[in-house]
């Protein structure tokens, strides 16, 4: 959150990052050259025979005689709406072998690559529009790869291209067949709200998919998987079955795992149904103007004291007191404020200190300052009388560490800090303890396409560094509220950009929320989803108090679509989320100077 209001621009950081993402494309793995006897192992790759050997995804391709490359066909592929038009083929491989994959393409943009292949995968793209260019990557395949994924595919929303005479040389695999069906199925873990699973590995399966309750729910390439999105104090049925290109394998015998009972801080904490969380400018003066306590509205169900900060970045030692007279000359005495605190909370409010904020960077990076900072939050809880925590930590105060690639197992001091510093404070206060966080979505659903895959290099290591905090006290969240605003296009489970202004951002960075992602595309380290009513969406109240304000009509029809999956854009969530918590805002006082529009907003939606 943004003391002065003006827009934190994190656009440009997240061009660089589409911008590396195009450079990381085209990039050419370096690997040892095929050897002169290898055969070429793709089938059909001149189209002669059509599409046999193939598979395209949403009938996005067809065999054409013009143009053609070679002989008398090529591959005609035209991306439509979401589907860029992707056509592969499963070949068998040697481990530790060496292979060059190459075709001939033309188009606008046109992507030549392969997976699966035991290392590094590979790809490859270029423009080449009215005129056919060679395309040529190679690759080493693993110590244990009997198969691998070549595919061609263009970008969304670009015209039809082509491609012909793909070839893939190197020395040649056996027959790939079905594998063997998993045994040692287990439940080895459960929350609220999902529940973990493991089995033993199977020889030749390249994944494995998981069903619950006949349905599928998961597809994994490692031998564990967490389903999400599950109701609380309930039974399921889980089996399992493993698969690679041949197929897939009969399901395995089925096991009942019962997920744990709500409660405590993730459980809603005496919160409404649905609630309206605010920030409110205690401890500084800008441009909104200072609002005392006792003149908030009672639209508020959550008030946030923005903010308390650090004595300095490292020491954990974290500071609260109300605007000066010389910035804010209208505020109230220090009596008044606790006065003013202890009405809210009789009238069934929840009032929280946030720690952070864009001037106020946390770094606890020792234990020293992890204690120096639950000390220092329990004094300020107690000397204003005030429900819980609110962690709205930006900037570099979370980061990933070096091969930090796992969110359920995170190595970086200052997150492991922060968990445990949370925890403490948890278990002081007792299950009463309202706890909420406010992340950026560079914090959150950026970890969709980059946590943990470095070495960080040039890459931004705080990309998705809150998973980790969010995951270790999911039990103990009462509410999430990821700003969805000061951001540039994230890419949500459609594997489309969405920006920021409109409805379908707002669905697709909440939905991403509810259903779970695998963390930067790693399918066996899905992050589970929350329960609905442990998130609320956050906003700019007005256009002065971040980039990316919602109009109120557009923040109705992302409510619809989730709660109700009515209304719905371009973006398809996955399930009806009709507990959704509410909004979040910053902030109240920038609501009040824009005559409370966001907060009139929410009451007319939900009838008061």
């Amino acid at each position: 959150m943004e003391r002065t209001g003006r827009p934190v621009r994190l656009s440009g950081l997240l061009a660089a990052f589409s911008a590396a993402l195009l450079a990381a494309g085209a990039l050419v793995a370096t690997a040892p050259a095929a050897g002169a006897a290898d055969a070429d192992l793709v089938r059909n790759g001149g189209f002669e025979a059509g599409l046999e050997g193939w598979s395209c995804t949403a009938s996005s391709g067809s065999a054409v005689s013009t143009p053609a490359h070679g002989g008398t066909a090529a591959l005609k592929a035209t991306p439509a709406g979401n589907d860029h038009a992707k056509c592969s083929q499963a070949i068998a491989v040697k481990p530790d072998s060496a292979y060059t994959l190459t075709a001939w393409v033309q188009g606008s943009h046109v992507y030549l690559g392969a997976s699966g292949t035991g290392t590094t995968d590979v790809s490859t793209w270029t423009q080449s529009p009215g005129a056919w260019k060679q395309l040529t990557t190679r690759f080493t395949t693993g110590p244990s790869t009997t198969s691998v994924n070549v595919y061609t595919h263009g970008w969304y929303g670009t015209p039809a291209h082509y491609v012909d005479d793909v070839t893939l040389t190197g020395p040649g695999g056996d027959p790939v067949v079905v594998p063997a069906v998993p045994t040692g199925l287990k439940a080895t873990g459960a929350t609220s709200s999902s529940v973990s699973l493991s089995w033993d590995a199977v020889s030749g399966a390249s994944g494995y998919h998981v069903y619950r309750g006949g349905t599928k729910v998961a597809s994994v390439t490692g031998a564990s998987a967490t389903v999400p999105g599950l109701a609380a104090s309930t039974t399921y049925s889980f089996q399992v079955a493993a698969a690679n290109t041949a197929g897939e394998s009969a399901r395995s015998a089925a096991v009942s795992a019962t997920t744990a009972a709500g409660g405590g801080g993730g459980g809603g904490a005496g919160l409404p149904d649905r609630a309206l969380v605010g920030y409110l400018h205690s401890s500084f003066a800008n441009g909104s103007g200072y609002t005392r306590m006792a003149d908030v509205p009672d639209s508020w169900d959550v008030i946030n004291l923005a903010f308390g900060e650090p004595t300095s970045v490292t020491s954990g030692d974290i500071r609260f007191s109300l605007c000066p007279v010389s910035e804010c000359p209208n505020v109230e005495s220090e009596a008044e404020f606790k006065a003013a605190i202890k009405a809210k909370q009789a009238a069934g409010k929840k009032v929280l200190i946030s720690i952070g904020g864009q001037n106020g960077q946390v770094r606890l990076a020792t234990t020293a300052a992890r204690d120096a900072f639950v000390a220092s939050v329990s004094r300020i809880i107690d000397t204003y009388g005030l429900d819980g925590l609110d962690i709205d930590f930006e900037g570099h105060s979370l980061s990933l560490e070096t091969g930090d690639t796992d969110f359920r197992n995170p190595t970086s001091p200052v997150i492991v800090n922060l968990i445990s510093a949370v925890k403490s404070l948890k278990a002081a206060y007792g299950p009463n303890f309202v706890l909420t966080m406010a992340p950026e979505t560079f914090f959150v659903q950026l970890g969709y396409q980059f946590y943990g895959s470095g070495p960080w290099g040039g890459q931004d290591p705080r990309a998705g560094a809150y998973l980790p905090v969010i995951h270790a006290l999911r039990d103990d969240l009462t509410l999430l509220h990821v700003q969805d605003y000061n951001s540039g296009p994230i890419m949500g489970l459609d594997d489309q950009y969405h920006s920021m202004g409109g409805a379908d951002f707002h669905i697709a960075m909440t939905d991403m929320l509810l259903a779970g992602f695998p963390v930067a595309g790693n399918a066996d380290r899905v992050f589970p989803g929350l329960r609905p009513d442990q998130v609320a969406i956050g906003l700019p109240a007005s256009t002065h108090a971040g980039n990316g304000h919602t109009s109120p009509a557009e923040v109705a029809k992302a409510l619809d679509c989730l709660t109700k999956k009515t209304g719905c854009g371009s973006y398809r969530t996955h399930g009806t989320w009709t507990d959704l918590r509410g909004l979040m805002t910053w902030s109240i006082n920038w609501d009040r100077f824009n005559d409370w529009e966001f907060s009139k907003n929410f009451d007319a939606y939900y009838g008061g």
